[in-house]
Protein backbone atom coordinates (compact mmCIF):
# COMPACT_ATOMS: atom_id res chain seq x y z
CA UNK A 1 0.00 0.00 0.00
CA UNK A 2 1.23 3.48 -1.10
CA UNK A 3 0.77 6.62 1.14
CA UNK A 4 1.19 9.71 -0.28
CA UNK A 5 1.29 12.90 1.96
CA UNK A 6 1.88 16.60 0.73
CA UNK A 7 5.04 17.84 1.54
CA UNK A 8 3.57 21.12 2.88
CA UNK A 9 1.26 18.59 5.72
CA UNK A 10 4.16 16.79 6.25
CA UNK A 11 5.96 19.78 7.21
CA UNK A 12 3.38 21.55 9.23
CA UNK A 13 3.08 18.25 11.33
CA UNK A 14 6.89 18.36 12.16
CA UNK A 15 6.57 22.25 13.10
CA UNK A 16 3.90 21.47 15.37
CA UNK A 17 5.47 18.58 17.25
CA UNK A 18 8.54 21.00 17.47
CA UNK A 19 7.00 23.96 18.84
CA UNK A 20 4.94 21.10 21.28
CA UNK A 21 7.80 18.92 22.13
CA UNK A 22 11.08 20.65 21.96
CA UNK A 23 10.49 23.97 22.92
CA UNK A 24 10.41 25.62 19.31
CA UNK A 25 8.83 28.93 19.97
CA UNK A 26 6.35 30.29 17.50
CA UNK A 27 8.77 33.26 17.06
CA UNK A 28 11.33 30.88 15.24
CA UNK A 29 8.77 29.01 13.59
CA UNK A 30 7.47 32.21 11.32
CA UNK A 31 11.10 32.87 10.83
CA UNK A 32 12.00 29.76 9.81
CA UNK A 33 8.23 29.78 7.46
CA UNK A 34 9.65 33.15 6.16
CA UNK A 35 12.93 31.80 4.89
CA UNK A 36 11.50 29.15 2.94
CA UNK A 37 9.21 32.00 1.59
CA UNK A 38 11.86 34.27 -0.06
CA UNK A 39 13.33 30.63 -0.85
CA UNK A 40 11.23 29.72 -3.09
CA UNK A 41 10.90 32.71 -4.94
CA UNK A 42 14.97 33.02 -5.27
CA UNK A 43 17.25 31.77 -8.05
CA UNK A 44 18.27 28.53 -6.20
CA UNK A 45 14.40 27.64 -5.95
CA UNK A 46 14.76 25.05 -8.90
CA UNK A 47 17.80 23.41 -7.24
CA UNK A 48 16.11 23.02 -3.98
CA UNK A 49 13.14 21.29 -5.79
CA UNK A 50 14.96 19.41 -8.15
CA UNK A 51 16.97 17.80 -4.82
CA UNK A 52 13.48 17.28 -2.73
CA UNK A 53 11.71 15.43 -5.81
CA UNK A 54 14.67 13.41 -6.36
CA UNK A 55 15.28 12.47 -2.32
CA UNK A 56 11.55 11.78 -2.39
CA UNK A 57 12.23 9.27 -5.69
CA UNK A 58 14.91 7.31 -3.63
CA UNK A 59 13.03 7.10 -0.24
CA UNK A 60 9.82 6.11 -2.45
CA UNK A 61 12.02 4.05 -4.18
CA UNK A 62 13.68 2.11 -0.95
CA UNK A 63 11.65 -1.86 -0.97
CA UNK A 64 11.10 -2.81 2.58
Amino acid sequence: MALSISAVVLLAIVVFLLIRKSGLKGGHAVVCMLLGFYLASSSIAPSISELTTNLAGVIGGIKF
